[in-house]
């Protein structure tokens, strides 16, 4: 296992490098090119203004978050193998560069969502949190903006304002898409980029819906056991695994997520921990990493990690925003400095108790 931090690139990030590096335990970052848009190709120089500042900083990149997946790609548009052409010169410029892991999601129109990136707990930490009810008040054409009001002028992952600007567009295009032909267009994109991958070793691995039920009349595909366990053995390839992000999972608390994992064995080259408290069937919000604070067993997601042999770099997931810090909603510095502290401390007495026996 191989603590990391997310860090969203120069000019994006609130969060210095330097003081990442003080997290102990944290060798690395998962980052990404923010101004690139789904369907662009990175070329080795925009790699290289990610790579540079991070070795300066005494890190390194352990994995890219996201290249992002092109609605053509998602559609099955005409320009879909184009846009594969360009993801795979992309994935060959980053296993030139070292860079083995890619996480990706395949999400129609909208990346991960929340009714609100600010809600105020008891303790008067703040929390992004999701209220169907809420979503359910909002047009399709209004959430970006409700987004981009919550987000404290800060860019969001996901929301690209250019690719969202023609939000119209992009519902009249899917409207055909089914969840029995997104799923084939994911497989059809995965067996295109096979071999890039073996060349350079890099492991894909798929981030599930956010939250996992579909939106809007969207479908979703990877949000829960049924489609991870579909999409494995469809594309039965070592580059095709899963990015196991217990809140995403978590989001819907019928997932058993120690079962996920079980089942996803040897599959899973990234993991995103992070814990989560129901108020109800329909209202979410994240937490503290600390098993207490939230409905989730840290303690058990991170055994069945380490009991399924679990390797590949890990990170703190959204954090609450403390002691009135700013910074991209979810992505402080404290309180996912805390979150990688624990979770490093709960490994290491899986690990000791483990060897002890």
């Amino acid at each position: 296992m191989e603590m990391t931090l997310r860090w969203y690139g120069p000019g994006y990030d609130a969060v210095d490098l330097w003081k990442i590096r003080q997290i102990p335990g944290v060798t690395g970052v998962v980052t990404s090119l923010m101004g690139k848009q789904p369907g662009e190709v990175w070329t080795e120089a925009d790699i290289k203004t990610l790579t540079d500042p991070v070795e300066e900083a005494g890190l390194k990149i352990v994995g890219i978050e996201s290249v992002n997946i092109s609605d053509d790609i998602k559609i099955g548009t005409e320009k879909r193998d184009e846009h594969i052409a360009n993801y795979i010169t992309t994935l060959e410029n980053l296993g030139k560069a070292d860079i083995h892991m890619v996480c990706y999601n395949f999400m129609p129109v909208f990346d991960w969502t929340r009714s609100d990136l600010a809600r105020k707990r008891e303790d008067g930490a703040t929390v992004l949190a999701y209220n169907q009810d809420m979503i359910d008040q909002i047009k399709p054409d209004k959430l970006r903006e409700s987004m981009e009001k919550m987000s404290g002028g800060f860019t969001l992952p996901g929301w690209e304002p250019e690719r969202l600007d023609k939000i119209a567009e992009l519902f009249a295009a899917y409207k055909e898409v089914d969840s029995d032909k997104l799923f084939a267009n994911l497989v059809y994109f995965l067996e295109a980029i096979a071999d890039v991958c073996a060349k350079y070793d890099i492991k894909m691995g798929i981030h599930p819906d956010d939250p996992a039920w579909p939106i809007f009349g969207l479908p979703r595909i990877i949000t829960g056991k049924e489609g991870i366990e579909k999409l494995l053995k469809a594309v039965d390839k070592p580059h095709n695994g899963i990015t196991l992000c217990t809140g995403s999972l978590g989001s819907n608390p019928t997932n058993d997520i120690v079962d996920i994992i079980k089942i996803a064995k040897g599959r899973i080259p990234f993991a995103h921990v992070r814990n989560l408290r129901y108020n109800s069937d329909r209202d979410f919000e994240e937490a503290a990493h600390l098993s207490s604070d939230g409905s989730m067993d840290m303690y058990a997601i991170m055994k069945a990690l380490y009991d399924t042999g679990f390797d590949g770099p890990i990170r703190p997931d959204h954090g609450r925003m403390v002691w009135d810090e700013v910074a991209v909603p979810g992505y402080g510095l404290y309180d996912r400095a805390m979150g990688a502290c624990y979770l490093q401390g709960l490994w290491e007495a899986i690990d000791k108790s483990e060897k002890r026996n």
